[in-house]
């Protein structure tokens, strides 16, 4: 069975500014239920954890910092978000949710997130909607606890997974695989194992021609048995934060491939969400909701 993780702090509450970005999560799951795609016992609400786990990819003092509410003002704002403890809660059961994605994905091959995908957050910092690292925080669960020798991050948002790269930079148990636009956020970048820039405006011919030609072989090189996918429509032509030129088929057919070679491989593979900002939020939810629909046609 599909495993979905999801909870309603996924949505949480926020000032009007940030409320649009939010609505996916709630809208997702309720399509898919909507259409059949999924039942309600898919979908699985993850607990909070504890710092332990935490502490295995973010620094103590910032972890301390989010706990305690004290982060200071500076840094608040390059999150984008208004410290709370109702924020920091979303932040620990979405990262929770992930590592328990993973266990299920051991299980069926495959397992999601409704959110995550949270991959500016580095060791030390929160930056773009991100505070902590839900994918980097459950690899370092799968290597501390040895269900995992070898970890390949597929990370296909349009803004490059500094953050990420940031924490495993001397993990070399760990490849960062970032593919995302030159020109966009974050604009200092950090240094992926493999980084991909594209040039603004990239169509889906050329970007799907760069993946298919670039993930077979990093999965025979790297020989991962775990891959986290980040699979962000921000790569959409209509996406206003995106600067990518990819139709809803060119994103379907994206997702379709990595799924496949995980598939192909043997490889359990836990996808996050990521990133998606087009005006209408019909086309981010039907976007997110085609990866799902892969899933379920492809491994169940």
């Amino acid at each position: 069975m599909l495993k979905i993780a999801f909870d309603p702090i996924y949505a949480h509450p926020l000032p009007p500014r940030h409320r649009f970005p939010m609505l996916k999560y709630e809208l997702i799951p309720e399509q898919l239920l909507h259409e059949g795609t999924i039942t309600k016992d898919n979908l699985f609400s993850p607990d909070p954890f504890d710092e332990e786990t935490i502490l295995l990819t973010h620094a103590r003092d910032y972890w301390e910092q989010l706990r305690d509410l004290t982060l200071p003002p500076k840094e608040q704002r390059r999150t984008g978000f208004p410290l709370s403890a109702r924020l920091v809660e979303r932040e620990i059961r979405i990262a929770k949710g992930t590592i328990d994605g993973c266990h299920y994905a051991f299980e069926n091959g495959i397992a999601f997130n409704v959110a995550g995908g949270t991959h500016h957050a580095g060791s030390n910092w929160g930056e773009g909607f991100c505070l902590l690292n839900d994918q980097a925080i459950a690899a370092n669960y799968l290597l501390k606890h040895g269900l995992a020798k070898s970890v390949l991050i597929v990370d296909l948002d349009v803004h490059q997974g500094n953050g990420t790269a940031e924490i495993f930079q001397n993990e070399d148990r760990v490849f960062t695989f970032s593919m995302h636009g030159a020109n966009n956020f974050p604009y200092r970048k950090e240094k992926s194992d493999l980084d991909v820039p594209l040039k603004d405006a990239t169509v889906g011919e050329e970007y799907l021609g760069v993946l298919y030609n670039v993930l077979p072989e990093l999965i025979r090189q790297q020989k991962p048995d775990f891959i986290f996918y980040l699979s962000g429509v921000d790569v959409l032509e209509s996406d206003k934060l995106g600067r990518l030129k990819l139709t809803k088929e060119d994103c379907k057919a994206r997702d379709l491939f990595v799924l496949e070679q995980c598939k192909l491989n043997n490889i359990p593979v836990q996808v996050s969400m990521g990133g998606g900002y087009s005006p209408d939020i019909r086309d981010i939810v039907e976007a997110h909701c085609n990866t799902y629909r892969l899933a379920n046609d492809l491994y169940f």
